[in-house]
């Protein structure tokens, strides 16, 4: 799985966490946030993006992004689950090359692309539970910027 910087372009999961760490020991008394988040666009093809962002809380933040595309996405549901399922597996693997880092026991923050408002509010119990049984936070609309807007940005 190889992210794209905006600054520095490709890279793979352990430069990505080298990065992360380097981002906050430029100012490690700030407080931190990492946030996954997942949207998709469909055409032909369903492209999903997976977004990284290291906020510096009041302060900026750097960002990673994968893009994935897939066919046969069935329905909104299964559009949604899919997201859902790509952030859960890029916090996994992120969390496994964390714990290598002194920064093991990071503020993690699932942002899914669902509201109270419009067709996914159906989703909302089923799929925040699902977050919240993985075990992190998670963010829905219109509180989800790392999906709606990070990731958004690159499923065009």
């Amino acid at each position: 799985m190889n992210f794209i910087n905006p600054t520095k372009g490709k890279m793979s999961i352990q430069e990505m966490v080298q990065d992360i760490v380097a981002f906050m020991e430029e100012e490690p008394s700030t407080s931190y946030k990492l946030i996954i988040g997942t949207d998709s666009q469909s055409r032909e093809e369903s492209c999903f993006v997976t977004a990284v962002i290291i906020h510096r809380v009041g302060k900026g933040a750097r960002y990673y992004y994968y893009r994935k595309y897939m066919s046969h996405v069935k329905n909104l549901r299964h559009k949604i689950f899919t997201e859902t399922s790509m952030s859960l597996d890029a916090v996994t693997q992120l969390k496994e090359e964390m714990s290598k880092t002194r920064y093991k026991d990071m503020d993690v923050e699932i942002h899914v692309d669902i509201g109270q408002n419009g067709d996914t509010k159906e989703l909302i119990r089923e799929v925040v539970g699902w977050v919240m049984g993985s075990g992190f936070k998670v963010k829905i609309k219109p509180d989800a910027c790392g999906a709606t807007k990070v990731a958004d940005k690159y499923t065009k």
